[in-house]
């Protein structure tokens, strides 16, 4: 399981990263301040960084540049995160060695899948690319989902949905986690039109009578469930 470290002090937003990251099978680990987050890299050392700019104790900024400075840490991924925005920022991020910059407000599907494109990139045989349950197996590098070796056509939001509850089998979401998860938190969707994308997405995998692999819990939300083959 590929361990992650981040360094937030947000808590709204770290606590956001942490229940997506798991969500996709990470281990993941929390520090709110930069000093605190150095003493972490030195017992042992994580498989990629997400690390906020702005930071008590040390800056990520700094903390970027010590990381890279130490043999043991140098090859460690980083991703930046930070409300800069400017070119220039940006620039001074990637130069002082960070591998990723992300502007906030951002949207959680698109780092989670820089997350894994940096993890294949760094240490590929800690992502896997393909999703397998029951009779379904869903290709993230070629966006193809096949049921019983036959191709299933689905349209980019059915193929997200599909890989968020394919990566938890048998975890329950709540349509807001649904809606955070697929569509991003900073992104104003209706939680009835998670209901609308489930149905089509049942409609697609589910062609010739065969079984239902997405539970629907009354009051709760869906689930994917990985005994249904």
């Amino acid at each position: 399981m590929p361990e992650v470290l981040v360094v937030e002090d947000e808590e709204p937003l770290s606590l956001l990263l942490k229940y997506n990251l798991e969500s996709e099978g990470y281990d993941v680990e929390v520090c709110a301040r930069g000093d605190d987050a150095e003493i972490r890299l030195k017992e042992s050392q994580p498989d990629l960084v997400l690390l906020d700019w702005m930071l008590p104790g040390i800056s990520g900024i700094e903390l970027c540049r010590r990381i890279r400075a130490k043999s043991e840490t140098e090859l460690i991924p980083v991703i930046m995160l930070t409300a800069r925005g400017e070119e220039s920022e940006r620039i001074r991020g990637l130069s002082t060695g960070a591998d990723d910059y992300v502007v906030k407000p951002f949207s959680i599907p698109e780092l989670m899948a820089r997350v894994r494109a940096i993890l294949r990139r760094a240490k590929p045989e800690t992502v896997s690319t393909r999703l397998n349950s029951g009779d379904i197996e869903l290709d993230r590098e070629t966006h193809r989902v096949r049921r019983l070796g036959r191709e299933i056509h689905l349209g980019p939001t059915e193929f997200k949905l599909l890989e968020f509850l394919m990566s938890s089998p048998g975890r329950v979401f709540s349509r807001e986690q649904l809606l955070d998860g697929v569509w991003g938190h900073d992104v104003y969707v209706d939680e009835r039109t998670v209901d609308v994308h489930v149905g089509r997405l049942r409609k697609a995998i589910n062609r010739g009578n065969l079984r239902d692999p997405i539970r629907t819990v009354r009051g709760a939300g869906y689930a994917f469930n990985d005994q249904f083959a």
